[in-house]
């Protein structure tokens, strides 16, 4: 993060993502500003709260991929919840402390998969030698055994471990089958919340029996290969070395530190009251239990106690039949900064088929490569392809990029549905090919409607 500056986030941002400069500014100078916290000695570090960003704009015009390339390049636990998704309390349904927990259990997997790769050479050199064990147990001793008997037997032991530890390096034993008792971890662990939601009960009968009385069918040994069991016993020893305490405490440090959540759809809990009906469950409900998780509360976990108060929150929602000031008073005061994205031109189209890391005309490639076809477009066809969705988000729902998914499937499907074909071996997509493909269905409205 040290080397991180703003500008180097919108950078890396415009690899992914295309247009919408003042929402990459914001996240950038957001996502900076946590790093700076972290350098603020003294008290003054826990008062410095992070400034919440609420996105505003259609669906399709890169919300949710800012925020995601965000946690990426910040190595943070990231999660995106949909507001509509919850409930308030006294209704079935998810709760919003939820998103804690499972923003925690990501983290918890992060940091152990990251200790666990730590210490995978020394766990690697472990499972090799329960292996040679395995392979060529010790000679039990022998009563009654002279001291030069036992001298010999045991320098005839070392010489043939060695040679058995050679052909294990050299890989000749790998196609060999060993018998390995399994093991896994067993936690066993009853998690009860009060609240609502029964996903909150993590309760696992089966494991926590299996930890007080250990089943026969757990001793029985397993017929694997040599490469397998390898694997296998690298991943036991590997896990036995990591410590679950500092897996827990650098976990709850990521989360409250450096925590992004990202919350979609937050216009579908705001209280517009012209569009509102009694069937729904309250609105405004959800946002009260909200506000203390946003604000910055303490939520029980399985893994210890969370605090909230600096994990950063970025709202979006399309905000067409509700208005950011429908949330109430102490909600909006949570999110002091708001960006508007801008809904997504013809040129804008063109240049998301073009320039991103990922952008669909690479991807259609790779996947035509798979099947041994060369997939190449012409510049104008390309043109023609963005001015056909811009056309078909004018006409219909406006889906920003989304709408490019759609017509290149429409352009395409023929190809995908004939390979393999022995013959194809290369396809140049030109601007007639598109036209003649695309028009009949832009041109009949209630075809374009099924189709894109």
């Amino acid at each position: 993060m040290k080397n991180l500056t703003p500008k180097n986030i919108v950078e890396e941002l415009d690899k992914y993502i295309i247009g919408q400069d003042k929402a990459k500014k914001a996240v950038a100078i957001a996502l900076r500003n946590r790093w700076r916290r972290q350098q603020v000695k003294g008290e003054l570090q826990e008062e410095i709260m992070p400034n919440n960003i609420i996105l505003i704009g259609p669906t399709g015009v890169g919300k949710t991929e800012i925020a995601r390339r965000l946690s990426n390049l910040a190595n943070a636990p990231f999660i995106k919840v949909e507001a509509s998704k919850f409930t308030e309390v006294g209704y079935v349904g998810r709760d919003v402390e939820s998103m804690i927990r499972e923003l925690m259990n990501i983290a918890i997997n992060d940091v152990r998969s990251e200790m666990m790769q730590e210490v995978q050479l020394k766990a690697k050199q472990k499972a090799r030698d329960k292996m040679v064990d395995i392979l060529y147990p010790p000679h039990p001793v022998v009563p009654n055994e002279t001291e030069e008997e036992s001298k010999k037997r045991t320098e005839r032991y070392d010489r043939i471990r060695k040679k058995m530890e050679k052909l294990l390096n050299s890989g000749e034993l790998d196609n060999r089958e060993v018998e390995v008792i399994p093991e896994r971890p067993r936690p066993a662990h009853i998690e009860v919340f009060s609240q609502t939601g029964i996903e909150n009960i993590d309760l696992q009968l089966g494991e926590i029996m299996a930890g007080f009385m250990p089943s026969k069918r757990d001793q029985k040994k397993k017929k694997m290969k040599v490469s397998e069991a390898l694997k296998h016993l690298t991943e036991i020893e590997a896990s036995r070395m990591v410590n679950k305490e500092k897996v827990n405490t650098e976990a709850k440090k990521r989360v409250e530190n450096d925590g992004i959540i990202f919350v979609d759809e937050l216009d579908k809990i705001a209280a517009n009251y012209e569009y509102h009906t009694g069937a729904d469950v309250s609105r405004s409900g959800v946002q009260r239990d909200l506000l203390p998780i946003v604000e910055g509360s303490n939520v029980p976990t399985k893994y210890g106690i969370v605090n909230t108060s600096h994990i950063l929150f970025i709202a979006a929602g399309a905000f067409t039949t509700a208005k950011p000031s429908d949330l109430i008073p102490e909600m909006q005061g949570r999110f002091p900064i708001r960006e508007e994205l801008n809904s997504l031109s013809k040129d804008d189209l063109n240049k998301i088929l073009l320039y991103p890391k990922n952008s669909l005309t690479k991807q259609y490639r790779a996947l035509f490569a798979a099947e041994g076809v060369d997939l190449t477009f012409e510049d104008d066809a390309v043109e023609q392809i963005a001015c056909f969705a811009a056309l078909a988000n004018e006409r219909m729902e406006d889906i920003g990029a989304r709408r490019l998914h759609t017509i290149m499937n429409a352009l395409l499907d023929d190809h995908l549905f004939n390979m393999p074909d022995k013959k194809l071996k290369k396809i140049n997509i030109t601007k007639t090919i598109v036209k003649r493909k695309l028009n009949k269905i832009i041109k009949d409205e209630d075809l374009s409607r099924y189709i894109l």
